[in-house]
């Protein structure tokens, strides 16, 4: 683990950039950015155009390790390159941003009110490429969408259990396990959701650090014992589909909390836009989500 990053992560006043939209979830992304599925021809393009517009958001003057300390990448983001310079790398070197990988490949079905992730067969030579990348940590994702308690410990004890395996590659692992914001039963999702991660973080190894990434909290401050642990790097708040104005405001009323958010992170940029334009719209957004991310 590099110590400087980890310090970065543990207490840097910024937030963290999700920029691992992928295959299924980029034409959207693409369509938001002004470039509709007409534009391109194949995946090949299609990554081609997204990688581009990766490439714009972290170029521009206000991404920087001052307000941005972290951007979560997609796998072929990861093997991209930036002005020559290997993608980790240049966030690291050149902006001041901590590098992390999204390894997950996937939802399964809904079973017991969850989703939880697909079967990665090839995990290992994937951490142990981004180890060689030079990336800190990784993020992967499962997805709640009611308060069943077998279904929720089924997703908390399967993000666990592939945490300890990133662990093991010196990675730092960012577990998800998204609450859909639309259900009638979030708060009862997050009270299960609550108990299964804190047994799950005591019966780590002394020593042992990992992040938890959440949707935000329909009662504020109600993950401030997990923020508390000992065991955790970081709590980091996706947007879950609430619009930046709304994320943000949430994400100010939560202590400890940071944003890592993705469309309310990109919200209002286009493809269309001269580069002044994008970078003040982009500067902007940086600054609002940084504010959120320290209000606390």
């Amino acid at each position: 683990m590099n110590d400087k990053q980890a310090d970065q992560m543990r207490s840097g006043a910024g937030f963290i950039a999700a920029l691992d939209q992928s295959g299924g979830s980029t034409p959207k992304a693409l369509k938001l950015y002004g470039i509709g599925e007409d534009a391109y021809s194949g995946e090949e393009e299609m990554f081609g155009l997204i990688h581009e517009m990766r490439a714009r958001i972290i170029k521009s003057p206000a991404f920087s390790g001052e307000k941005v300390i972290g951007a979560i990448l997609f796998e072929r983001t990861m093997d991209g390159e930036i002005d020559g310079i290997p993608t980790a790398e240049y966030l690291w070197e050149k902006r001041g941003v901590v590098p992390f990988l999204k390894v997950d490949k996937g939802l399964e079905n809904e079973r017991d009110s969850v989703q939880l992730m697909k079967d990665m067969p090839d995990l290992d030579a994937l951490l142990s490429k981004a180890v060689s990348k030079g990336i800190f940590g990784t993020k992967m994702r499962s997805v709640i969408n009611g308060a069943s308690p077998s279904g929720i410990r089924a997703v908390v004890a399967q993000q666990f259990e592939i945490g300890r395996r990133i662990l093991a590659h010196g990675l730092v692992p960012i577990i998800e396990p998204e609450v859909t914001i639309s259900i009638d039963d979030k708060q009862a999702a997050e009270t299960i959701l609550r108990e299964e991660i804190a047994a799950r973080l005591d019966a780590l190894e002394d020593g042992v650090e990992v992040m938890l990434k959440l949707t935000l909290p329909e009662q504020e401050n109600y993950y401030a014992d997990l923020v508390a642990h000992p065991r955790v790097m970081r709590v980091v708040a996706l947007s879950g589909g609430y619009a930046r104005e709304e994320a943000n405001r949430r994400l100010a009323a939560n202590r400890g909390m940071i944003a890592s958010f993705s469309r309310a992170l990109t919200e209002g940029l286009s493809a269309k836009q001269a580069d002044t334009e994008f970078d003040s719209e982009l500067a902007g957004t940086i600054a609002s989500i940084h504010e959120a991310s320290i209000a606390g």
